[in-house]
């Protein structure tokens, strides 16, 4: 049985990557540092950041994926990330490490540190990056650049682990997740607002990000790596005009 290990476990998108990926045969472990009782598959709790602070703490994260996958992995998902919606001129060093941190610098040393076991597996990543990688407004500064760092470092080092190692990311736009819906909990019209705004008159299920994910990372997808795959009902090819 493969295995996929997904960051970002417990949060909407990841829990729907987790599902996806079991339900088309792999032994999934989530990585995460919350803890969520209703979870189905392995899930190991712990922060990823920690590997960009302290290289020693890689050595107790790894031993616990060993203990569930025997030293193999099939599929990398790069999925954790945070968010911090504030002027540029009020964001913190530790927003900005903090974003950097889990949406930049951890998705590299994961792929470092299971680089071997990925390439004897001829496995995928897949990096979940976002629209904001391109497209982007006020207040995004620290996510949005953290995004499109994610999106080129995919395509650098889509050239480097060719031919034994395929990357991509993906790019979502609006996803309809817990975060997402209270985050308009005291605007209702404002999501509906949104929702119409994209071509297709929706926002993307977490499934979606899920299905798209599951493609790049099987061999349907073995031609295509260093891609960004907009997953964004068409948004991105909004003009947005005030005429």
């Amino acid at each position: 049985m493969p295995y996929a290990l997904i960051t970002g476990a417990c949060g909407g998108i990841g829990q729907a990557l987790c599902d996806v990926f079991a339900e088309n045969g792999y032994s999934v472990i989530g990585v995460d540092c919350r803890t969520d009782n209703s979870f189905k598959h392995y899930l190991i709790d712990f922060d990823i950041t920690r590997l960009c602070k302290h290289g020693e703490d890689a050595n107790p994260f790894l031993d616990q994926v060993n203990r569930i996958t025997e030293g193999k992995l099939d599929v990398l998902v790069n999925n954790a990330a945070v968010q911090v919606v504030k002027p540029f001129i009020q964001l913190t060093v530790v927003d900005w490490e903090s974003t950097m941190g889990t949406n930049l610098m951890a998705p590299f040393w994961l792929i470092r540190l299971f680089y071997p076991y990925l390439k004897a597996a001829r496995g995928s990543v897949v990096n979940i990056a976002s629209i904001h990688a391109n497209l982007t407004k006020k207040n995004f500064a620290a996510y949005a650049t953290s995004k499109g760092a994610l999106v080129t470092m995919t395509k650098a080092l889509a050239l480097e682990l060719a031919p034994e190692v395929r990357i991509n990311a993906i790019l979502p736009a609006a996803t309809d997740t817990p975060l997402l819906k209270d985050g308009f909990s005291e605007n209702p019209a404002g999501l509906a607002d949104l929702e119409r705004y994209h071509p297709l008159g929706c926002i993307a299920a977490p499934l979606e990000i899920g299905q798209a994910a599951l493609f790049l990372a099987g061999r349907n997808a073995g031609f295509i790596t260093g891609a960004e795959v907009a997953v964004d009902g068409g948004i991105g090819a909004c003009l947005h005009d005030p005429a």
